[in-house]
């Protein structure tokens, strides 16, 4: 990665743990794309004053030589993003679907929808 990985908490305590998570799961992404040049993770639970209850929200910006993915992972209805392993893990497997999506159109495997 050309720029160092960006993690952001926004109303959330800053956690060595989750940073880690993070770290992980980005270094896994290279192995889908080696050409990432950035990629920023924003970390964000929207009202800081619950104590239970808080859903987290996950984005993941990133970006490669001739294209970008944006996964924005927003709470669900069942509380599952209660936790911020969970949202973690559904944000970068939206990112990683959208890789291999995008491999797969780059090698020929698909074909590129055509517009209208």
């Amino acid at each position: 990665m050309q720029v160092p990985l960006e993690i952001v908490f926004h109303n959330l305590d800053r956690s060595p743990a989750v940073e880690a998570a993070v770290r992980e799961r980005v270094a896994k992404l290279e192995h889908f794309a080696e050409n990432i040049t950035s990629c920023r993770v924003t970390v964000e639970a929207p009202h800081k004053h619950h104590q239970q209850g808080n859903l987290i929200t996950v984005r993941v910006d990133l970006h490669f030589p001739g294209g970008e993915v944006i996964v924005n992972r927003s709470p669900s209805e069942d509380h599952t993003h209660e936790d911020v392993y969970v949202a973690l893990r559904d944000a970068f497997k939206a990112v990683r679907r959208q890789l291999q999506d995008r491999q797969r159109i780059l090698r020929g495997d698909v074909k590129p929808h055509q517009s209208s």
